[in-house]
């Protein structure tokens, strides 16, 4: 394949990437009440890291996102009265991120809304084409050769 050629579709497929995640985010923020998706996903981070290991970096990082930009979804859910946050009991420096009870209502009623939404996003996808996507969005992810830390693994029940 030629130089042009190469340039062009790996601008159009970051170009497409790009829009592709803000138009799920926007639907999926639409589809479910009480929670956007950023916020629910900042749950289901929480419920994949180990009892009394839910700090904001480990939020961030999980989410493979800034600290900034996870503060401030973690602060808007503190501020909802979603999450709480307590001293880590083996490192007094160190908070940890709890999900209150209103918390854990709020993404019960959310996460059957987010699980309504996927089924749809994804209904004319074969098995075989979501196992290879994901293998694809997760060969991207690793571009800077950092493996991403995903929620593969059985998560914490909220």
């Amino acid at each position: 394949m030629e130089d042009n050629q190469r340039l062009f579709l790996i601008s159009q497929t970051y170009a497409t990437l790009f829009s592709v995640t803000n138009k799920i985010q926007t639907a999926g923020d639409d589809a479910i009440d009480g929670l956007t998706s950023r916020q629910m996903m900042a749950f289901i981070a929480i419920a994949h890291l180990p009892e009394g290991g839910a700090s904001l970096n480990a939020i961030a990082s999980k989410l493979g996102a800034t600290k900034q930009s996870t503060a401030q979804i973690i602060n808007n859910l503190k501020g909802k009265g979603y999450l709480q946050a307590e001293k880590n009991a083996a490192d007094g420096r160190s908070v940890n991120l709890v999900i209150t009870e209103t918390g854990k209502e709020v993404f019960a009623k959310s996460g059957e809304q987010g699980w309504d939404f996927l089924q749809r996003l994804f209904r004319e996808f074969s098995d075989e084409e979501l196992e290879l996507l994901w293998k694809l969005l997760k060969k991207v992810y690793e571009f800077d050769g950092k493996k991403q830390d995903g929620f593969e693994a059985e998560g914490r029940e909220i």
